[in-house]
């Protein structure tokens, strides 16, 4: 099995950490760092991992200015527990990006928010 671990610049780890842990459903933890944590599932697996901007020097997770966060990225989680999922992402947002609706190519419910850093998040139906 391989897997790939999406890495995002976001400007505050510990922040962003409750956000998708909230977002998700997940138990509250903490990072592991204060510059960096990983999103994991219940069985260990990594969803997510967020970064610090500028820390360790990584070209390109320089600086928040030298590029629009979420430009050519869309976040994308299937989920078990739809109806729920979008009950704490309304507690999480003012407003949904999409409301809830049937994608005419996968068939599945889903709706679309925005997370503390500007990041298109789309969720939808396992």
């Amino acid at each position: 099995m391989k897997r790939t671990w999406t890495i995002i610049g976001v400007d505050d780890v510990p922040a962003s950490f409750k956000w998708y842990q909230a977002l998700l459903g997940l138990p509250a933890t903490v990072p592991g760092h204060r510059d960096f944590g990983q999103i994991l599932d219940a069985d260990g697996t990594v969803l997510l991992c967020l970064h610090q901007w500028g820390a360790h020097e990584h070209p390109t997770l320089t600086r928040r200015d030298h590029a629009t966060p979420g430009n050519g990225l869309l976040l994308f989680f299937r989920v078990d527990d739809l109806a729920e999922s979008l009950l704490r992402a309304r507690a999480l947002v003012a407003a949904l990006e999409v409301e809830p609706r049937v994608n005419p190519n996968t068939g599945t419910t889903e709706f679309a928010l925005r997370d503390p850093d500007g990041y298109y998040v789309m969720v939808s139906a396992a």
